[in-house]
């Protein structure tokens, strides 16, 4: 693993079927193309779409905690929590965040591919 490991903000949602979840999915990319990506740093926005259709993860990817915090102090906020509550507002079935209140993340640990070690 690389020393930068980077910065995450994860978000969960909770939906009520694939219908509101595919949905959700699009207004949030749009959401992420209007407003987030251009900010230096923004590396990827990542929606992890359950199987039986009932929750949403994002995972959205800075290169570093720095490029983050510039994000937050400089972007438009009220914009973004406005369009976010207009896109959750027009999907077509029920939403449920359940994003803790500080939803951000460093990576501190991770394991890849290798040989099995004994026990």
């Amino acid at each position: 693993m690389s020393e930068d490991k980077g910065f995450y903000s994860i978000i969960e949602y909770a939906v009520d079927g694939p219908e509101t979840q595919t949905a959700l999915v699009e207004a949030f990319a749009a959401i992420q193309d209007r407003w987030v990506r251009f900010y230096p740093g923004y590396v990827s926005a990542r929606f992890h779409a359950s199987v039986d259709g009932t929750r949403v993860v994002n995972v959205v990817s800075w290169a570093s905690e720095a490029d983050y915090r510039h994000f937050e102090e400089t972007s438009d906020t009220a914009g973004r929590l406005a369009a976010i509550q207009a896109a959750l507002d027009g999907l077509p079935g029920e939403v449920e965040s359940l994003a803790s209140a500080n939803p951000r993340y460093r990576v501190v640990r991770e394991t890849g591919p290798g040989p099995r070690t004994a026990d």
